[in-house]
């Protein structure tokens, strides 16, 4: 798909982070793919897209076929609501007290996940006079959000205490499907059955990301991927069939020689054991750069991997660029730092975290470029990212 938009995230941007929308649009293609003819595939586009842009990518699943999408909060979904023309979105924490009229306004559907909530939805429904969509989550045992066994027996109890609530659909969520051999999995899988046959005829979703992989009795009629969709490993133990989505690259701002014996960095940690060169970079611990990465970090330039040396800063790094010729590498040179010799999972394996983690906190400061945007339908959207 050609066609590009570059978002700065300031006129002199440090780093530029590129988001491939095609990417994004094949990832989705693939897991729909992996599903039955009946199962429809969902999105979930929560924390503005993992960190990439909902108002961006969101329209570009739309455009794909994507008609279910999920946020966690609900001014998540009303921001998104005008990007997505004849499409459910879904509120994953329920609802606010008190956000029962802007919800219902936007026609955005809350996830109800305890009797609480669902009793302010039915008021809101009883009040005016309508019946007003909502999804039911089960807690199917990773006792974080959804309805319990007392809850549900409750609901179910409670009959017409509850007519007004038109349920879309039944939901959990799998805790350990990254591991397709967990024990959690099936024991999920049948509490999750067991507890939404109290809801007879309705339908269920229950996959996430990794859950599309650990087998067709997880589809259900929805699945929920999330992770997957912006290039993170489903499956870890595996090789990721996954297309890479995001690009990072760090501008440098100086180049210098180091004696032996010279420290870098606060604190002193790191110490040239030799004479040294040394880069530093236009990126740090605010712009996603965890100071954890020092340890083991690099990033890399024309395919040589470059290690960090000394502490990461608010906002710059240092790295060795010794093994480089010195006419390589100069002030205002573009490293590699998530790209083809380092994934989003590999900089996460070094930072000690996940790819969730890194690529949520990718900041605001950087120059955007969004590949892919040249078929998006919506007028008004093209105009809002030319802005």
């Amino acid at each position: 798909m050609a066609g590009s938009v570059r978002k700065s995230g300031g006129l002199h941007a440090g780093a530029v982070l590129t988001i491939d929308l095609e990417a994004v649009r094949w990832n989705y293609r693939f897991l729909r793919g992996k599903l039955g003819a009946r199962v429809r595939c969902g999105a979930v586009v929560k924390a503005d897209a993992y960190g990439l842009g909902a108002q961006y990518v969101a329209p570009a699943l739309h455009a794909e076929g994507c008609r279910d999408f999920f946020v966690a909060h609900l001014d998540e979904g009303l921001r998104l609501q005008p990007y997505l023309p004849e499409s459910s979105i879904y509120i994953l924490n329920g609802l606010p007290g008190g956000g029962e009229a802007d919800c219902v306004d936007a026609g955005l559907v809350p996830v109800l996940n305890s009797l609480d909530q669902c009793q302010a939805w039915a008021m809101r429904a009883r009040k005016l006079g309508k019946a007003l969509p909502a999804v039911i989550q089960i807690d199917s045992g990773m006792n974080r959000l959804g309805m319990s066994q007392r809850e549900i027996a409750g609901w179910v109890k409670g009959g017409s205490q509850f007519a007004g609530v038109d349920v879309r659909f039944v939901m959990s969520h799998l805790a350990c499907a990254d591991v397709p051999s967990h024990a959690a999995n099936a024991m999920q899988l049948a509490k999750f059955r067991r507890l939404a046959d109290l809801f007879p005829g309705l339908p269920r979703s229950f996959a996430n990301s990794s859950g599309i992989f650990v087998g067709k009795d997880f589809h259900h009629d929805i699945v929920r991927p999330g992770a997957a969709l912006y290039g993170i490993n489903p499956i870890p133990t595996r090789a990721n069939p996954m297309r890479p989505v995001v690009r990072l690259s760090a501008r440098v701002i100086q180049v210098r020689e180091a004696d032996k014996g010279d420290h870098v960095g606060y604190g002193w940690d790191f110490r040239a054991s030799t004479a040294a060169r040394l880069a530093t970079l236009s990126i740090g611990y605010a712009d996603g750069m965890h100071r954890a990465v020092a340890k083991t970090g690099a990033v890399y330039f024309e395919g040589q991997a470059l290690p960090i040396a000394g502490r990461v800063s608010m906002d710059s790094i240092t790295v060795d660029v010794s093994s480089l010729q010195p006419d390589r590498l100069g002030a205002g040179s573009e490293v590699e730092v998530i790209g083809d010799h380092q994934s989003v999972d590999d900089l996460a394996e070094a930072m000690g975290t996940i790819g969730y983690e890194v690529l949520t906190g990718l900041g605001h400061r950087y120059e955007r470029n969004y590949l892919g945007t040249a078929d998006l339908s919506r007028a008004e959207l093209v105009r809002e990212l030319q802005s």
